[in-house]
């Protein structure tokens, strides 16, 4: 990538992982880096930024998407996926210049960790996937009534996405909602389709009494088999972070 020309231009796109993807086709076409890349809707003005603002294309985007894995790797297009999740700043660039310079080297770039937005792309995709196989074992659905379960998370990154693929795949055929309460975004699943919309508002239903047994039921079990001199809180958090407790049905 040393030939490649950088430019003063600050990105906007919609957010989406299409839309990062565009961008990496235009700039994979003209040989050019923008200075930053980032997402409309969290964007502020500066009068000193040039603005350029990015459309998403779902022909680029697939394009892109079809040649990482066919031009550098599978693990290359999974990287990137889990690395997008993350709510860090700056990550979109990282990921335009690990993808593009996979483009020229190939399956290699992987191995090339003294190269900062390698390194940067790799370390954010361990932490993103590790934090989505927690919630994976994690996460409690609670029956609201008329056949729809329901589940609140506060997950440090944008995992809703993979983590109602996995549940769809577990539960096909069950009505569910997955709430990230620090995004205000619900994952909401009927059996069929599924879609990812804002819930900035969300009153939820009462539980059924099914559900308030249940939850009695496991609060019990939970107690039961609680060795009281034993009780090692510290160890406990290193299992499971505290800052998780709070979507437990065993926790007061």
């Amino acid at each position: 990538m040393s030939n490649w020309k950088l430019i003063n231009k600050t990105y906007l796109y919609d957010g989406t992982f299409e839309g990062l993807l565009t961008i990496v086709f235009d700039c994979y076409t003209t040989k050019t880096l923008p200075n930053r890349i980032q997402k409309e809707q969290t964007y502020f003005d500066n009068f000193l930024d040039d603005i350029v603002l990015i459309s998403s294309d779902y022909k680029k985007s697939e394009r892109v998407f079809n040649g990482i894995e066919k031009n550098i790797c599978y693990d290359a297009l999974y990287n990137s996926f889990y690395a997008f999740l993350c709510d860090e700043e700056n990550i979109e660039i990282n990921i335009l210049k690990y993808l593009c310079n996979g483009f020229e080297i190939g399956p290699k770039i992987n191995t090339m960790l003294t190269l900062p937005y390698v390194y940067k792309v790799l370390s954010i995709k361990k932490k993103v996937y590790g934090e989505c196989h927690r919630f994976k074992g994690l996460l409690r659905f609670a029956d609201i009534g008329n056949n729809i379960f329901y589940s609140s998370i506060h997950p440090d990154n944008n995992i809703i996405e993979p983590l109602g693929q996995h549940f769809i795949k577990r539960l096909p055929t069950q009505n569910f909602i997955i709430h990230d309460k620090n995004r205000n975004i619900g994952f909401m699943y009927n059996c069929t389709t599924y879609e990812i919309r804002d819930l900035p508002i969300f009153q939820l239903p009462k539980f059924s009494e099914q559900e308030k047994l249940y939850q009695e039921l496991w609060k019990t079990f939970f107690k039961s088999v609680t060795i009281n001199e034993r009780t090692n809180k510290r160890c406990q958090m290193q299992f499971m972070p505290k800052k998780y407790w709070q979507d437990l049905v065993e926790q007061p």
